[in-house]
């Protein structure tokens, strides 16, 4: 039953025509970045940089360029990356993988990449959530270069339009290539539009795109509960293992009902969404699932990892 319902998620492998084996024409433009990681992006485990992909290049043939990979179910399954085998001692590790932080809905083979494309194969406990459709960690994807090949347009929503934090973050997609206009909280979005949404959690609350994000990791693939009073950080099991109070962010993203992936950059306070808007950069959030920024700016990625004392 584990395996069967990681298919959609982790499954590979058709054919070997899906799979994009053949050359294929290359393509115009950037490569592609491939991450392999465990524990939510905690621990790097490899990874490859293309200069050049090919029409026929697939989340799992850019997998196969770069590890040895097996699988099962015909194939349709990935088992293992290098060695590191699904199951683990209590049956619920399992490979998943993200396109531009996108996760992906259908086989890695049947996932066609586009020049600039970051695909991330991670190893991680399923058993606070299967799914995890949105995280940071290619930043400053997928606002560069889009989903599926197709550049979005991008807006960014302040609390605050003329605050430092709302210029920071259009700043930083600016630098990226992303240009980004603004607008006022609650403006809406769709599946064709890239939402950053930036003020302090008490402002964000009652927007319908963040509903998923208060009820923790089962809703919205978020290792963490913000509230106004304070930003509840979990762990794997999606349990509490600590509360930052005043000063403090969250950079994090998900794909409410309806909508195309939504980013947050909130904050218990303004000083919070000012930490969390300086964060928002591809070194500090490579990789990462989502990232809780404290009032002293120490980044903590999410889920919090366990402590030497405690699995």
């Amino acid at each position: 039953m584990r395996r069967l319902l990681a298919l959609p998620l982790a499954g590979v492998l058709c054919t070997l025509v899906a799979c994009g084996l053949g050359p294929g024409e290359v393509q115009e433009g950037n490569g592609a970045r491939l991450s392999i990681t465990r524990d939510f992006g905690q621990r790097e485990l490899g990874g490859a940089e293309l200069e050049a992909i090919t029409e026929r290049d697939s989340a799992m043939s850019l997998l196969r360029k770069s590890a040895d990979v097996d699988t099962e179910y015909g194939g349709r399954f990935v088992q293992a990356i290098d060695g590191l085998e699904g199951g683990g001692s209590g049956g619920n590790l399992d490979w998943f993988f993200w396109v531009n932080g996108a996760e992906g809905v259908t086989g890695a083979a049947e996932q066609q990449l586009a020049p600039g494309d970051v695909v991330q194969w991670d190893y991680r406990d399923w058993q606070a959530t299967m799914s995890i459709p949105a995280i940071v960690g290619a930043y400053p994807e997928p606002f560069a270069h889009g989903l599926g090949g197709d550049r979005l347009p991008i807006r960014v929503e302040c609390g605050d339009p003329d605050g430092a934090a709302c210029d920071e973050v259009k700043g930083s997609l600016e630098d990226a290539g992303a240009l980004a206009p603004g607008a006022a909280l609650g403006a809406g979005g769709g599946k064709e539009l890239l939402r950053v949404i930036v003020g302090p959690w008490s402002e964000l609350q009652e927007l319908r795109a963040a509903e998923a994000l208060a009820e923790g990791p089962r809703a919205s693939g978020v290792f963490a509960r913000p509230a106004p009073t304070g930003i509840e950080l979990l762990d794997r099991h999606g349990e509490s293992s600590t509360t930052l109070g005043a000063g403090s962010g969250l950079i994090a993203a998900t794909v409410p009902a309806g909508l195309a992936p939504t980013w947050f950059v909130t904050g218990v306070d303004e000083a919070g969404v000012e930490a969390a808007a300086g964060a928002l950069d591809a070194e500090t959030l490579r990789d990462a699932f989502a990232v809780a920024i404290e009032a002293g700016g120490q980044v903590t990625r999410l889920p919090v990892a366990p402590s030497p004392d405690r699995p």
